[in-house]
């Protein structure tokens, strides 16, 4: 009788085994899923554009152990003038100060930053601002600022200000979960620029 009993209760769990075909997703996908549905424009919010004294202002300190003031300023001052000769800029770009003393830069931009561009439509903006850059042993530190536009020039030009543009107050939403439609792409554009230069300088001096 035992056996027969126990018999039936292996089958009846059989049977339910093969009825509940559900997979419970492990905890950590779970967390994996979560991760992959932050919101993409994350970095972009509140805090990613600093102000200085009512300054829109960029900064980076990039450390260079081992590397003399002499080498990291021929090596960022190579970089800058390459730059000044890309087909993105124009007019009023040039390198203003070479201190090979001193051991500092200073330089104007005025190029193109693009927003969209495909076979029928070219979205885009001058983009004005100076880089400012202070070299010594080991280390270097660059500075962004004096950032403006010019938009829309061909139809009604726009002259924005970063200051009056870009800001937390300007680009963002109130609840800080997403960029506004037209100052918010100024936003994205000029962060995407400051970490490409940024991001190209570090890399020079490793």
């Amino acid at each position: 009788m035992k056996n027969i009993l126990l018999a039936l209760f292996l089958l009846s769990t059989i049977i339910a085994s093969a009825q509940d075909n559900t997979w419970e997703q492990p905890e950590e996908e779970q967390q994996k899923e979560v991760v992959q549905k932050v919101n993409p424009d994350q970095k972009y919010l509140a805090g990613a554009v600093p102000l200085v004294n009512g300054k829109v202002v960029f900064t980076k300190h990039i450390d260079a152990p081992g590397k003399r003031a002499d080498d990291i300023y021929a090596a960022l001052l190579k970089y800058i003038v390459k730059m000044t000769k890309e087909s993105n800029q124009l007019g009023a770009t040039q390198v203003l100060t070479q201190d090979s003393v001193g051991h500092a830069i200073t330089a104007c931009f005025e190029e193109w930053l693009v927003f969209k561009k495909n076979a029928i439509s070219l979205d885009r903006t001058r983009l004005y601002y100076a880089l400012e850059i202070k070299c010594q042993d080991g280390s270097a530190d660059i500075q962004m600022s004096h950032i403006r536009y010019l938009y829309d020039e061909a139809r009604q030009p726009q002259r924005y200000k970063a200051e009056e543009w870009i800001t937390d107050k300007e680009a963002v939403n109130k609840k800080n979960t997403k960029l506004l439609p037209l100052s918010g792409k100024f936003r994205r554009k000029t962060i995407d620029r400051k970490n490409f230069l940024f991001g190209k300088f570090e890399t020079l001096l490793k």
